[in-house]
């Protein structure tokens, strides 16, 4: 969970754009990121693929009024709204972006590209947005920042827990240098949200990413010399379902954190 999912990249910036407080390119450029291109297929009005600059702009000549991100898993369908069709697409993805006010939603489907057997450097990834007709209601289970930051509190005591109670010799340097990583990151470049965001949502965003790395740990934690004694089957199963509420309230927070422009702005427009 340390890794930024692509949909909460394009909500974010694409809520900044929306709300001119970004250049279209800059936008599309922070989206992409590391990836080498991304494009959207399927847009109302558009025979091919388009790149993101446009894609955004007919978003908002269609309508949208904001960006939503939804991070369903298997019985958890969080941040989505229906048709099942759109659903099932983001349940395979384990991820999607709702624009408010057009009734659309894009799944992404990513792509590696490059020479057969190429080293890291040469593969490049491509991903592909397919925009979908979506039902204009709420959301499912996505909390307000508030509620979101409470659970936090309760699970980052939890993950801590389930980690001290672990057979884990040395997880608390191998959980602290995660954890380092990823302020690393956020520092370099401050921008986990993107602009127009408020602090609230970056703070129950960092929180969730911190309770995430924990997760990350606790489920690696066992079974090789490096982290301590192997554990069987039951007690990764046990560990599992004492890790799943916690990771549920953490990407609870997330959506309810790269939400927050896009609830902001839906208020302001009515």
């Amino acid at each position: 969970m340390l890794d930024e999912p692509r949909s909460g990249r394009l909500a974010a910036w694409g809520n900044a754009l929306l709300a001119g407080l970004v250049s279209p390119d800059d936008a599309a450029h922070r989206i992409a990121e590391d990836d080498a291109v991304h494009r959207v297929a399927e847009l109302p009005g558009e025979a091919a693929p388009v790149g993101l600059t446009l894609a955004l702009g007919r978003l908002r000549a269609l309508g949208a009024v904001g960006l939503r991100v939804a991070l369903p898993v298997p019985g958890h369908p969080l941040g989505l709204c229906g048709p099942p069709e759109f659903n099932a697409r983001a349940l395979e993805a384990g991820e999607a972006v709702l624009a408010s006010g057009a009734g659309l939603g894009l799944v992404p489907e990513a792509f590696e590209a490059g020479p057969a057997g190429g080293a890291a450097p040469d593969v490049h990834v491509e991903v592909v947005w397919r925009c979908l007709p979506v039902r204009e209601a709420p959301p499912a289970d996505v909390p307000s920042l508030g509620e979101a930051e409470r659970e936090l509190a309760e699970a980052l005591r939890e993950a801590t827990d389930v980690l001290s109670q672990l057979d884990v010799a040395g997880s608390g340097p191998v959980a602290q240098a995660a954890l380092e990583a990823y302020r690393a990151r956020a520092e370099a470049g401050r921008q986990i949200l993107a602009p127009g965001y408020p602090p609230r949502a970056v703070r129950v965003l960092e929180l969730a990413q911190r309770v995430g790395a924990l997760i990350d740990i606790a489920h690696a934690a066992g079974g090789d010399g490096e982290h301590g004694a192997a554990v069987s089957s039951s007690e990764i199963a046990a560990r599992a379902q004492a890790l799943r509420p916690v990771e549920r309230t953490a990407r609870r927070a997330q959506v309810a954190a790269y939400n927050s422009a896009a609830e902001e702005r839906e208020r302001h427009w009515g």
